[in-house]
């Protein structure tokens, strides 16, 4: 009995063995015909180049385009000055192939060649210099840098949510244990950490530059999110939030809930700088048993006033992993697609999800910045939450299809360049729900904000404090409040009401305060959009049209 039992594991394993061994093999054969063909478009564009009609005399400073031209004379062995590697696996749709020159060769005019070599303009290498990575300038005012440590509680959370499978994660009531001390409408504002790198994108002269730089802002948005696990405060009806940074961000946002089932928000933002953002978010999540789906639903609207480019997109999808047993982690996953609607370019982004089987790195982001007319500018590299990089195409073509049928474009870039690269975190940030230095202040206390502003929101404040329990009871006040405006709001939409279901009727009976519908010309869809107001009502500090939430 036990000889057969063995036998026949063996043969499991056996066979487990040689499929292990099938698909290493077919990786190997694929990999081969890849190198081949680089090998074969490496010679090409040698004797290309050889064969050029009045090629100068010296090489090394010779520009077509942006493309560099290889400093190697017809008979030179130095093949150690260009390196070709594979940059991207099976995974994305595109092969990159890189052509790094020597530096030294090329410092003789104090640096001036190199913004030419790596195919950047001049402007945008002012862009992507390390030291214009950092905003510059600081507030006249004094941010805090700490918060209370977070206490220690233990709670079970499968004990919560295993009743909770297939249901919509904003009609669960949760304790705060599970919250930060945040609302969804500070973490939406908190997207704008890295807002400097719209305001470098105003001086760009090439939209396909810009691009490079709103998709770098696009997916450093992400970044905060890596070790935040816990869940924002679900926003009550009409609360609000103003950040008002107009001396050291150059900004003015603000943020409104504007429906509570299901949960929306809507958010502008005016820079001095010379753009705008705006856009209406409407979180939807479901519990899976293992892992939780969050799925951030409308469209991102950004617009620079000098150009007119007007670029939207939507974001990708975030899981939440290990919920049953295991320590919690989120992924990000998906592709976004930004278009420049005055243009016509587009970026596509490919946020590959993590499996432990995978080659890929972790939270791995790829990108193609094309133009209206298909053309490849820009390859996009890097990880949702460290970095992300550009290089210039110089030349795509089709690679030999592969042992299984596919066929990607191998694009043949020059060396990268830094777009954005993440804050570190502050000191103690792991006792302080991994806040960021920008995340640390938003819930500090301000004068002369709206009576609705998630600042001033009981149970948020308490739970900062560290006072868990009054807060849990402070939130079922709250809670009970809100459900108590919704059925008056409902009853008053009274029984001659043309609205079907309780969603219309909650959205017939409620209106925004400093928003309000309207079709998206770009879209198609309704959305809420900012109709003015709220900065005049703080300048003059009259207040007495917000409603009583808190």
């Amino acid at each position: 009995m036990a000889c057969r039992d063995f036998l026949e594991l063996a043969e499991i394993h056996s066979r487990k063995w040689q499929r292990a061994l099938q698909y290493e093999q077919e990786q190997r054969v694929h990999l081969e015909e890849t190198i081949e063909q680089l090998a074969k478009q490496h010679n090409s564009l040698e004797r290309a180049f050889r064969s050029a009609p009045g090629r100068p005399a010296n090489p090394s400073k010779s520009f077509i385009e942006g493309s560099l031209l290889t400093p190697k004379g017809e008979d030179s062995e130095e093949d150690e000055d260009t390196e070709y590697f594979d940059a991207m696996e099976d995974s994305t749709s595109f092969i990159t192939v890189i052509t790094e020159a020597k530096e030294d060769r090329y410092l003789e005019a104090e640096g001036a060649l190199w913004p030419l070599l790596t195919g950047v303009s001049p402007l945008l290498w002012q862009v992507l210099d390390g030291a214009s990575l950092v905003p510059k300038g600081s507030s006249k005012v004094k941010r805090r840098v700490r918060i209370p440590n977070k206490p220690n509680y233990s709670l079970n959370l499968w004990s919560i949510m295993k009743n909770c499978i297939g249901r919509e994660l904003s009609r669960i009531p949760m304790p705060v244990n599970f919250n930060e001390p945040l609302s969804m409408l500070q973490r939406l504002t908190e997207d704008l950490e890295y807002h400097h790198l719209l305001d470098k994108a105003v001086h760009c002269t090439s939209s396909v530059e810009q691009m490079c730089l709103v998709a770098a802002f696009s997916v450093s948005s992400y970044s905060t999110t890596v070790h935040r696990i816990a869940k924002p405060f679900n926003p009550m009806l009409g609360e609000t939030f103003e950040l008002d940074r107009l001396d050291d961000m150059g900004l003015r946002s603000l943020c409104e809930q504007v429906s509570h089932h299901p949960p929306s928000a809507a958010h502008y933002v005016f820079s001095k700088h010379g753009w705008s953002l705006w856009q209406e978010i409407t979180i939807s999540s479901k519990f899976r048993g293992k892992y939780i789906s969050i799925m951030p639903l409308g469209a991102i609207h950004l617009e620079f006033q000098a150009s007119g480019n007007h670029y939207v997109w939507r974001k990708s999808t975030s899981t939440v992993h290990n919920i049953i047993v295991g320590k919690l982690w989120i992924d990000q996953s998906g592709d976004i697609e930004i278009v420049n609607h005055k243009t016509n370019d587009r970026c596509q982004l490919k946020f590959l999800p993590y499996s432990y089987f995978s080659k890929e790195a972790a939270r791995k982001v790829t990108g193609v910045v094309s133009d209206s007319q298909g053309r490849a500018h820009y390859v996009l590299s890097g990880s949702w939450d460290e970095q992300m990089e550009c290089s210039k195409v110089v030349h795509s073509s089709p690679s030999s299809p592969s042992s299984d049928g596919k066929q990607k474009t191998v694009y043949q870039t020059l060396s990268a360049k830094l777009l954005w690269k993440k804050y570190p975190l502050p000191e103690n940030a792991e006792n302080m729900y991994y806040f960021s230095e920008l995340a640390l202040t938003l819930n500090e206390h301000e004068e002369g904000v709206a009576p609705t502003d998630s600042r001033l929101r009981p149970d948020q404040r308490l739970m900062e404090k560290g006072c868990w329990d009054e807060a849990n009871t402070e939130k079922q006040r709250l809670e009970e409040k809100q459900r108590l405006s919704r059925r008056r709001r409902l009853e008053a939409c009274g029984p001659g009401s043309s609205c079907s279901s309780e969603e219309e009727k909650e959205a017939d009976a409620y209106k925004p305060l400093w928003f309000e519908k309207r079709l998206d010309p770009l879209t198609g869809e309704m959305a809420c959009v900012y109709k003015g107001g709220y900065w005049e009502a703080k300048e003059k500090q009259d207040w007495h049209m917000c409603p009583n939430i808190f």
